[in-house]
């Protein structure tokens, strides 16, 4: 199979997991959207030097994790969403749309501290490989776990039983 060919088999198989990642990170399908295809373009002009095909989803992830902490840097697609909904302090019960609730929660978590959580917690990548992805050290995930769970924590209501 030729190269192209080997490529547009990945992105066939591989898009969708991406995108379901990505728009964990930033909570938008569009701005998911625009995500992966960076990380696809850039993964594709690399296509002919990637020498080890089984590490292709880390690889790529890696470049979808980058591209969004680098925006989320620069401040592109980084606004507050205004609503006309008051939270009136009542918890809801978990149920079937307690995803909408925890992706909400999710979107207010700093980038950094979102990253971790998706990476370990989305992903279930180990610590050293959310490391590796963030290019940052283990302690470093670990501490932005630890504060990205404490602040969805401190943004979710509380169970009612």
């Amino acid at each position: 199979m030729d190269r192209d060919g080997e490529f547009a088999d990945y992105f066939a198989a591989r898009a969708d997991a991406m995108r379901g990642t990505a728009y964990l990170l930033c909570g938008d399908w569009h701005r998911a959207e625009d995500l992966v295809q960076t990380a696809f373009v850039k993964l594709y002009r690399v296509w002919n030097r990637v020498s080890r095909r089984d590490r292709l989803d880390a690889y790529t992830r890696q470049i979808v994790v980058r591209a969004f902490l680098d925006e989320t840097r620069r401040g592109f697609f980084h606004r507050e969403r205004v609503t006309s909904q008051v939270a009136d302090g009542s918890a809801p019960e978990y149920g079937p749309d307690d995803r909408v609730v925890l992706m909400a929660a999710l979107a207010r978590v700093p980038a950094r501290q979102r990253t971790a959580l998706v990476l370990r917690f989305w992903e279930d990548l180990s610590v050293e490989e959310t490391a590796a992805a963030m290019r940052c050290s283990v302690g470093t995930v670990k501490s932005q776990t630890s504060r990205g769970l404490s602040a969805l924590r401190a943004l979710l209501p509380a169970p009612t039983r």
